[in-house]
């Protein structure tokens, strides 16, 4: 938490908010946040001064801000983390660690006001109660960070290659929740919206890639779409203060959600109470008569090996 469409909401926030300002200050009140960028604290603030913000881009759960210079600012917001649009005078927040001072940045008024008002100074502020997110400059990222290169396309990328998806997914043995989190195969799909994902698929989190059909994948795929689209249009899931978008407002699609963090309440299909099971130190949660787990292999009593 968050996922891609709680990032998606907030980079579509950037682009709404930040596009065209230019970079006046930045100020790290905390290093752990800017730990990855190689130039430190200064240096990170130094590369970024001055510099004008082009767009707003993202892959799978993490963002980018591309610079007038070719470079970008990187950022993924971990466990905890928010971005936020302020104006300057505002109180800083609790757990603010870096602010970034702007000039020229959009005003607040929706898309499709034609007119906008003149450009107003703001900051952009990252908030990170538990500070497992963090920013960096990326050189030379502003198309994309090479820091982030390995990471696959989301299913909502025009460029997702489902084929390609379908075939890989068949041909590991390995649990398809599993596969699913895999951002080396596919991005953006984490704890929540895998389980979501499966819960409409009618697959347990267990059952083996190379035991699914083509169908039933491409089924798959498809729900992790649909959910997915479907939290975008709500703002994304918000199931306390930590996730909010670029103006602190929270998302709504937890109130949709048929599996996820439903531990013994009744299945929305059947009735059934929805069960919980430990799975990569977090949670999976699921319908045990909907989602039925795969059938182990019986173990056979080997036989005692007698010398001649």
């Amino acid at each position: 938490m968050p996922e891609l469409p709680e990032v998606e909401v907030v980079r579509a926030g950037l682009a709404r908010h930040v596009l065209g300002a230019v970079i006046t200050s930045v100020e790290v009140l905390h290093p752990r946040p800017v730990r990855r960028d190689p130039r430190g604290p200064q240096g990170f603030a130094s590369a970024l001064t001055g510099r004008r913000i082009e767009d707003a881009r993202r892959r799978g759960k993490y963002f980018w801000l591309p610079l007038d210079n070719g470079d970008a600012l990187l950022g993924h917001l971990g466990m905890s983390g928010q971005l936020l649009v302020q104006p300057r005078d505002s109180e800083p927040e609790r757990h603010l660690r870096v602010r970034l001072g702007l000039a020229g940045a959009a005003d607040d008024r929706p898309f499709e006001t034609a007119r906008p008002s003149p450009p107003q100074d703001k900051e952009l502020r990252f908030v990170d109660q538990r500070m497992f997110g963090g920013l960096m400059v990326s050189g030379g990222g502003a198309e994309l960070p090479p820091e982030i290169a390995h990471i696959a396309r989301d299913p909502l990328d025009p460029e997702f290659d489902d084929d390609a998806f379908v075939a890989k997914v068949r041909r590991r043995a390995s649990g398809i929740k599993r596969q699913l989190l895999d951002q080396n195969l596919v991005s953006g799909v984490g704890n929540i919206y895998a389980d979501e994902a499966l819960w409409r698929a009618r697959l347990h989190g267990e059952r083996a890639g190379e035991k699914l059909t083509a169908a039933q994948v491409r089924e798959l795929l498809g729900h992790a779409r649909d959910v997915m689209n479907e939290a975008l249009g709500q703002g994304g899931t918000s199931f306390d203060s930590l996730y909010v978008n670029v103006n602190g407002e929270s998302g709504y699609f937890d109130r949709s959600l048929h599996a996820y963090g439903r531990e013994g309440e009744p299945c929305d299909r059947c009735g059934t109470p929805v069960r919980r099971v430990a799975f990569m130190n977090r949670s999976s949660y699921f319908c045990p008569v909907c989602q039925p787990a795969p059938r182990r292999p019986r173990r056979t009593a080997s036989r005692p090996i007698v010398a001649d």
